[in-house]
């Protein structure tokens, strides 16, 4: 199968802007990709509205999510604590060559789960100080609160810095490799969403086999 490809265009000013002024930016300026595989349809049929927008810096990748979704929940708060089971956005990525991909993982009020592996079943979180580096703006605020129904909109913006991935920003390879994902597994409407399709039988995000190519312009 053809692998799904997007180009990630520099722009200028966004390490200088706050970061909900990046999210506004990118908002208008950034080309917009849909998080709309539904791999797992018969199981998980929930559908909400992903876009996500992306850019670089010199120092930087960043990406806007914006999603509006039955339900909001944001019941973790503390770094790398489970917040695939809340409202729930993604970016997996691995550097050709590096024989490891990177889980970022965030909930709707910007909580982070991140770490770097080879495989799924050997992981290294990223640490405090680490994560502390992981720019991030999230609308919905950042105080945890129980499910909430209804219909509701929103946004996270993160900027990951790409020393923490083992990249110079100056000299970037012509591409990385990635997928984008939603989910809420503890949701009252569980979903899981990619925007590179992944053939397997049941939920799995953690197969680098199925990235798309992202270039670098």
């Amino acid at each position: 199968m053809e692998k799904i490809q997007l180009t990630v265009y520099p722009l200028e000013g966004l390490d200088e802007m706050s970061m909900e002024a990046v999210s506004d930016f990118l908002e208008q300026e950034a080309e917009k990709h849909c998080i709309s595989c539904r791999n797992w349809a018969e199981q998980y049929p929930y559908h909400p509205v992903t876009i996500f927008a992306i850019a670089h810096s010199a120092k930087y990748i960043y990406v806007d999510f914006f999603v509006r979704a039955n339900y909001l929940r944001a019941v973790n708060y503390t770094n790398n604590s489970p917040v695939a089971d809340d409202s729930c956005v993604e970016f997996f990525l691995s550097v050709p060559g590096s024989g490891e991909y990177w889980n970022f993982e965030f909930n709707c009020i910007g909580t982070v789960n991140a770490s770097h592996r080879a495989t799924r079943s050997n992981p290294t979180r990223l640490s405090d100080a680490e994560i502390a580096r992981i720019k991030r703006y999230a609308s919905c605020g950042t105080r945890p609160f129980e499910e909430m129904e209804g219909m509701f909109a929103w946004n996270l913006t993160i900027a990951i810095p790409f020393e923490l991935i083992g990249l110079d920003g100056n000299n970037l390879p012509g591409h990385i490799m990635g997928n984008f994902y939603k989910c809420a597994a503890k949701t009252s409407q569980p979903h899981y969403l990619s925007w590179s399709p992944i053939a397997t039988e049941k939920p799995d995000f953690h197969r680098p086999e199925f990235f798309g190519q992202l270039n670098f312009d």
